[in-house]
């Protein structure tokens, strides 16, 4: 599945990790080219600085061949234009929209090209599922039903990581180590699991935030 995201703020990074991690093709932009930047060197996923309420942009972006879009921003007002560009100008099959504010949620419906108006307040299990309509993508995510961050971070030479196990690096408390993804394939993350550069460590947390956990490896 291709999915194009907009919002790059937390809610639309976890969604793009998660989607990620389930083999999905994954575009995640947003117009704030520092945030963007900031996140190159921790997702493998594609990022592109821009602002999908402009056709030419999300047609870049990737929206002509996507099968799902989400408009995740924090913005009612860009979701929706977002949803409308992608429904009426690319046909994209299925669009889902963030609400933020629960006043303006008699909007998100088939006139402004939403198929799945998602509630701010919906559990991240739950948003995903609706938006993609596919209960298989988030089976990580069934260890817990609320409060739970899938998070990614990847080694690089200069990470403080390199070269360490897994059992010498202090985990921030309520989490785990899901997967190391190395040249492509997961690897079962016993504690003797030596990381190199290049791996991928993909996290579960229920308490921890992103800065904490990258904290722990670079």
């Amino acid at each position: 599945m291709k999915a194009l995201i907009a919002g790059a703020g937390r809610l639309g990074t976890q969604i793009a990790q998660v989607l990620s991690a389930a083999q999905n093709e994954v575009t995640l932009v947003d117009r704030d080219e520092d945030r963007i930047a900031e996140l190159v060197s921790r997702l493998t996923i594609r990022l592109e600085a821009g602002d999908a309420c402009q056709a030419d942009f999300l047609e870049h972006a990737g929206a002509l061949t996507a099968d799902v879009v989400i408009a995740a921003t924090g913005d009612d007002a860009d979701n929706l234009l977002i949803s409308l560009l992608a429904k009426r100008r690319f046909a994209v099959p299925r669009v889902a929209a963030r609400v933020n504010d629960t006043e303006n949620a008699w909007l998100f419906d088939h006139r402004w090209g939403v198929d799945v108006p998602v509630p701010a307040a919906t559990p991240l299990i739950s948003l995903i599922e609706e938006a993609t309509g596919a209960t298989d993508t988030v089976a990580l995510l069934r260890l817990s039903k609320a409060g739970v961050n899938v998070i990614e971070t990847a080694i690089t030479t200069q990470s403080r990581a390199a070269g360490r196990t897994l059992a010498d690096v202090a985990l921030p408390a309520g989490t785990v180590i899901a997967t190391v993804i190395r040249e492509g394939q997961p690897t079962v993350p016993t504690p003797e699991v030596r990381l190199r550069p290049g791996d991928e460590l993909l996290l579960v947390s229920h308490t921890a935030t992103e800065q904490e956990i990258h904290a722990a490896f670079q």
